[in-house]
């Protein structure tokens, strides 16, 4: 048998792979701590202490069912801190005579091991990574001929392809969707429970990478590190979400609330992100929980849940394959504003962005409504170039792999596709801020005015983010009534000197 190098990249942390259900071998398997991966953009320190985690935890369990592994850590005297150059290294050193990879989910990397290939004197093949619903180019040909790529219609055809709280071909109760249900501002803070954590001391790792002078944001805690890196720590956490959170999940999953950072959310983001647990399983333990649990868990939880996963999160999968290189170019409004310092330090005095920042640095997490209406909807209204936008969030959140951190903000978040993703940007005014959380309630800024002293600067942003931007969005029949009652407005140039003054001294809010 020919000897097999394969290579496993940080986020194909799949044991449940068909790789490795058989140990042969003429097969070794390289896992590698890169400054390639570490440095294209300044991570939270809490992402890369997660990967490396993960990544060692991974390989160990490999070596113990009998796998053939070579693991560098990121001061390997022999790493060259080079995909290209570490994979050439290794073929050399053990004459490897069969290359072969998964097919990674990020356009770059997957440029790079293409390129990489046709160098190679060796056969090398693709595999497919086995984790998601559907394939690469699924969506492209579900929605072939459409002008637009309906995200209700894939989450549909996903119910049905895989019987997920379906009758038939039907869905269950008649109803696809619970959105009307899943509204809601929490009031009682009581109901809140801790998230299920596993702590680890991580101090290793972060001495590593401070003397290899890896640069990041945010903070760690490194004796009480507590995010899931194995499957069965995921597994925990899933089970933990069913019986604890899930029963408010869906009523509260878009409210926002000072102090707690993860609400009802299940923190599994992560492990699904690196594979270390699948979609499917994660959906189907849901499901299979309220079938068992209906009397304490109703269907508008479980559905939004299961949405986001088989819905939103392989629907921007699939957008990202259709339409990458070209989509990470995209910039419909022309924006070009710098990203303002306080991005990078949660001090600003807008409550909703303090918190929302502050909680983004503290645990490199913030569920989707904060990304979507509190610091999107922001840099949106403030016309911050996409490339800050991208770059933001990319580093900040360690569930943040450019197929899915891309789609959601340069498409759903900043519009900046024109509408490929959303129908409409979405943008809103504080009053949407103060609807779905208390931050409004101790800001020095005032929901309700849109001029003066202290008036908060969504209501004038709102009205100027229309107003310069009508000629690209006033036939949208989704956002026309905007317009009417801006036209109708009498303090119309007051509101756009304020958003002026607001934008010029945007570092300073």
């Amino acid at each position: 048998m020919a000897q097999t190098l394969r290579l496993i990249l940080g986020d194909q942390l799949n044991s449940q792979h068909s790789w490795f259900q058989q140990v042969q071998p003429h097969v070794t398997y390289v896992i590698m701590e890169m400054r390639q991966e570490t440095d294209y953009v300044k991570h939270h320190i809490q992402k890369i202490i997660g990967f490396f985690v993960a990544m060692r935890a991974f390989a160990e369990q490999l070596r113990n069912q009998g796998h053939n592994v070579i693991y560098y850590e990121l001061d390997h005297e022999d790493n060259n801190q080079s995909l290209e150059l570490n994979l050439q290294q290794l073929i050399a050193k053990h004459g490897i005579e069969r290359f072969e990879y998964q097919l990674p989910d990020e356009y770059r990397l997957d440029e790079q091991l293409k390129n990489f290939c046709e160098q190679l004197s060796i056969p090398s093949q693709a595999y497919d990574t086995e984790h998601f619903l559907t394939t690469r180019t699924f969506l492209n040909e579900f929605f072939h001929g459409k002008k637009t790529y309906l995200m209700e219609s894939f989450y549909r055809e996903m119910r049905k392809k895989y019987a997920i709280l379906m009758d038939g071909k039907e869905p269950l109760t008649g109803k696809w969707n619970y959105d009307h249900d899943n509204r809601n501002k929490l009031k009682d803070p009581l109901l809140i429970q801790e998230p299920k954590t596993h702590t680890r001391d991580v101090r290793e790792i972060l001495s590593l990478l401070e003397g290899s002078r890896t640069s990041w944001i945010g903070t760690v805690n490194p004796q009480k590190f507590d995010w899931p890196c194995t499957r069965e720590e995921g597994l925990e956490v899933l089970e933990y979400f069913c019986k604890q959170l899930l029963p408010h999940f869906g009523q509260y999953q878009d409210a926002m609330y000072t102090g707690h950072a993860f609400l009802f959310h299940s923190r599994l983001s992560f492990a699904m992100n690196s594979k270390l647990i699948s979609p499917l399983e994660v959906v189907s333990a849901v499901e299979k929980y309220w079938y068992a649990h209906q009397d304490k868990v109703d269907i508008a939880q479980v559905e939004g849940f299961i949405r986001q996963i088989i819905g939103w999160r392989e629907y921007m999968r699939g957008i990202y394959w259709a339409k990458m290189p070209e989509y990470a170019e995209l910039n419909f409004f022309g924006h070009d504003r710098k990203l303002p310092e306080w991005f990078w330090t949660g001090k600003t005095s807008m409550n909703c962005l303090k918190h929302a920042i502050g909680q983004s640095l503290e645990h490199a997490y913030a569920h989707h409504i904060q990304r979507l209406m509190v610091t999107g909807n922001f840099m949106l209204l403030a016309g911050i170039d996409p490339d800050d936008v991208d770059a933001w969030y990319l580093g900040i959140y360690i569930d943040a792999i450019e197929w899915v951190e891309i789609t959601n903000t340069r498409g759903m978040s900043q519009f900046a596709d024109g509408g490929i993703v959303g129908t409409k940007p979405y943008v809103s005014s504080a009053n949407y801020i103060d609807k779905m959380s208390n931050y409004c309630d101790s800001c020095k800024y005032d929901k309700k005015k849109k001029t003066g002293v202290n008036a908060c600067p969504f209501n004038s942003l709102y009205w100027d983010f229309y107003h310069r931007n009508e000629d690209k969005l006033a036939k949208n029949p989704r956002i026309g009534m905007m317009y009417r009652t801006w036209s109708k407005m009498n303090n119309r140039q007051e509101i756009l000197n304020q958003a002026k003054t607001y934008l010029e001294n945007i570092d300073k809010l």
